[in-house]
């Protein structure tokens, strides 16, 4: 079969020889809206103006903030979705170790209970 048997790693692309696009989280997303970015600045500046060489300087500006700008909005959502999977897991953790006992906060208090506390 074509997946038995193979040792060899897969190789990984890494851009500006640091950069490991397929390990690094939101670098790839990054790197293809930065494109897509260069693409639409330097084109649509040479629409306007004709001006090969100031296209050209505009398309590298459009790259590096497109890029940049997808970087950090990728970067806060998947700070937030690791923020929000800790809790929920401290919070499954929680249920497990405190269901049944006096500190479950699902558990209803009785009257004898109250007067105990």
């Amino acid at each position: 079969m074509a997946g038995e048997g193979d040792s060899e790693p897969s190789k990984s692309f890494k851009l500006l020889g640091f950069l490991d696009v397929k390990n690094v989280p939101c670098a790839r997303e990054s790197v293809l809206y930065g494109s897509v970015g260069c693409l639409v600045v330097g084109l649509g500046h040479f629409l306007a103006t004709s001006r090969v060489r100031r296209s050209c300087d505009f398309a590298v500006g459009g790259f590096i903030c497109t890029m940049l700008g997808y970087w950090f909005y990728c970067r806060y959502n998947l700070a937030q979705q690791r923020i929000r999977q800790r809790m929920l897991r401290e919070g499954m953790r929680n249920k497990l170790l405190y269901e049944g006992t006096a500190l479950d906060p699902e558990r209803k208090q009785t009257g004898t209970e109250r007067s105990n506390s």
